[in-house]
C-alpha cells in the first residue's frame, strides 16, 4: 500500500500530498479514466480525506484530473500522439538549456546536485516509483534553475507533470530502471568536468527514455 514519504523541509502537508499524487499519476499507479474519490485516495496513502481534496483540486488545475460531482475526480487520458508531442518539446527545451547552464553551475553547488541524483537511485533501489518520480522531477528542474528563467522552468515543469510512464513497474523488475536512474550520476560526472557538449547528447538519449523505453515498458 502506498504511504506518503516524511516531511521534507519547509514542504506542507499539502505539497506532499499533492506531489505524491502527481507521482502516482505520472507512474501509471493511478490509472487514466478512473475516478477515485478523496476517501478512497485517503485510505491508500493513509492520511484524511481533506489533503487529497485539496491537492487534487491543485492538479485539476494544471489538468492532471478532472473534478466529477459527486464522484470524485477522473485521471486524464493522454493520446499516444501527445506523448510524442510532450517529448518532442522537452527535447527542444531541455538538452540546451542544461548544457549552456553547465559553465554557470557553482562548484559548491555540486555536492548538492550530487545528493540528488542518488535520491533518485536510491528510490529505485527501495522499489519506490513515488519517491522516484518525485526524485527526478527535483533534480532536473534543479538543472534547469540554473537558466535563470523560471518561466522556463514552469513550462517544463508542466510538461513533465502531463507526461505518463506507464511502464516503469516492468522496468524496475527488470532491472532497466535501476540503469536509467545511474545515467543522473553519468550526468553529474560530466557536468563536474563542465563538459557541455556531453551533458546535452546524455540529456537527448535520457529523455527519449521517456517515450522509447519507459513508456512502453520494454527492455533494453
Amino acid at each position: 500500500m502506498t504511504r506518503l514519504r516524511p516531511l521534507g523541509r519547509q514542504e506542507t502537508f499539502r505539497e506532499q500530498v499533492r506531489g505524491a499524487l502527481r507521482a502516482a499519476i505520472i507512474s501509471g499507479e493511478l490509472r487514466p479514466g478512473t475516478v477515485y474519490s478523496a476517501p478512497a485516495l485517503g485510505a491508500r496513502f493513509g492520511v484524511s480525506p481533506t489533503p487529497v481534496r485539496e491537492a487534487m483540486l491543485d492538479l485539476a488545475r494544471e489538468g492532471l484530473v478532472v473534478s466529477r460531482r459527486n464522484k470524485g475526480f477522473q485521471i486524464t487520458e493522454m493520446s499516444e500522439e501527445d506523448l510524442d508531442h510532450l517529448t518532442a518539446v522537452r527535447l527542444l527545451i531541455e538538452p540546451s538549456t542544461v548544457r549552456d547552464a553547465v559553465p554557470v553551475i557553482p562548484e559548491a553547488d555540486l555536492p548538492a546536485l550530487r545528493g540528488l541524483a542518488q535520491n533518485i537511485v536510491d528510490a529505485v533501489e527501495h522499489a519506490d516509483l513515488i519517491a522516484y518520480i518525485e526524485a527526478d522531477h527535483v533534480f532536473h528542474l534543479a538543472l534547469l534553475a540554473y537558466s535563470d528563467n523560471r518561466f522556463l522552468v514552469d513550462v517544463v515543469a508542466g510538461l513533465r507533470a502531463q507526461t505518463r510512464l506507464p511502464g516503469l513497474t516492468p522496468l524496475l523488475r527488470g532491472g532497466a530502471l535501476g540503469r536509467s536512474a545511474a545515467e543522473h550520476h553519468e550526468l553529474m560526472d560530466l557536468i563536474e568536468v563542465r563538459d557541455s557538449a556531453g551533458v546535452e547528447a546524455l540529456m537527448r538519449r535520457h529523455i527519449g527514455h521517456v517515450r522509447g523505453l519507459w513508456a512502453h515498458g520494454a527492455e533494453r
